[in-house]
């Protein structure tokens, strides 16, 4: 997902999002300890996703902090 589609979403949107990206890194790892991963650079961009999330709840945070 790209970050200017991230940026229009909604805090409750972005929460929803971050929770389903870490389902899917939880996933991943049961994959590769299985042995059954087919794509090990996909957890590397799950966490990506999921540090582009975190850093836009913060800064969301502390704007409304700010007023």
């Amino acid at each position: 997902m790209k970050y200017k589609e991230l940026k229009v979403m909604t805090y409750e949107e972005l929460k929803v999002k971050e929770a389903d990206y870490k389902k899917e890194l939880f996933n991943l790892a049961i994959q590769k300890s299985i042995g059954s991963l087919d794509n090990p650079k996909r957890k590397k961009n799950i966490r990506g996703y999921i540090a582009q999330i975190e850093t836009l709840l913060t800064e969301r945070i502390k704007e409304s902090n700010q007023k």
